[in-house]
């Protein structure tokens, strides 16, 4: 995990932002020739609004999210923190429920990506879980949240079929040790408002919760290319299972009235049995 707030980074205004001039692109008439951006070397803008945070992230992202060659995770990073949270653009979106976090969708990145608002509970946290090979960006925009970063288990043992996914095994060992080993914790982060913290399944695996005894706790997630299943772990055992379809319990603020609870339960476990 690697996190960043406001406070250590460059800050540009977007006015900044301007195209670079292409040699290769002029028009060999004597008239100025075509420019063309080059973001990796432009100054990171700072969105006006979540508005403007969500419409800088199309252009940041293009086509193809960030595993395009051209997209630079430390610069969306930056632009996410160069936001600064606002109450009046995000809470139409953080619908909270009782007892556990929900996921509420601000954007669907055109399908290659989804930008979604968490609202966590006083204590409530998430599952030990991967993100099925998806870049995530996590900034806080209320309150506060702990993140606990575990090793991948050396052998990744599913509870109903005891299939072995390949991340970090080693077929020799004996599936029941494998299966009785608990999670072990690299690292634990308390991360504050404005704070954007970036994860992936190659830093290992996380979960997240809010510690606060007395307020809730809001989140902004940027999850490129999108997801709907994961894996989730049993921090005793580091046995996996899935977690379901992981459904939005809101959509640009509307709250979803179909949204199936019991699918919805097992994407938003705070612990396994």
């Amino acid at each position: 995990m690697t996190t960043l707030d406001a406070n250590t980074t460059q800050l540009a205004s977007s006015s900044l932002v301007s195209p670079l001039t292409s040699p290769a692109l002029s028009k060999g008439d004597g008239t100025a020739p075509c420019t063309v951006p080059n973001p990796k070397s432009a100054p990171v803008p700072i969105p006006k609004d979540l508005d403007d945070l969500v419409r800088l992230l199309h252009l940041e992202l293009g086509a193809d999210g960030l595993d395009s060659d051209g997209v630079d995770v430390e610069r969306v990073q930056r632009l996410m923190a160069n936001y600064k949270s606002n109450e009046s653009d995000w809470k139409k979106y953080a619908l909270f429920d009782k007892g556990r976090y929900t996921r509420n969708l601000v954007d669907d990145g055109n399908g290659k990506f989804n930008l979604m608002i968490l609202a966590w509970p006083e204590t409530i946290g998430s599952a030990i879980h991967d993100h099925s090979g998806s870049h995530c960006l996590m900034k806080v925009l209320d309150g506060e949240l702990k993140e606990t970063l575990y090793h991948w288990p050396e052998k990744v043992v599913s509870e109903t079929d005891h299939a072995d996914s390949g991340v970090g095994s080693d077929n020799s060992d004996d599936e029941g040790r494998a299966a009785s080993t608990a999670m072990n914790i690299k690292k634990e982060t308390f991360l504050k408002r404005d704070t954007v913290a970036y994860m992936h399944d190659k830093l290992g695996l996380h979960a997240v919760a809010n510690p606060l005894k007395t307020h809730g706790s809001v989140s902004l997630h940027l999850y490129t290319p999108p997801y709907e299943t994961c894996k989730t772990f049993n921090e005793r055992s580091s046995k996996a299972r899935s977690s379901g379809k992981c459904v939005f319990y809101s959509s640009r603020g509307q709250k979803i009235e179909s949204c199936p609870s019991a699918e919805y339960l097992k994407c938003s476990l705070t612990n396994i049995q």
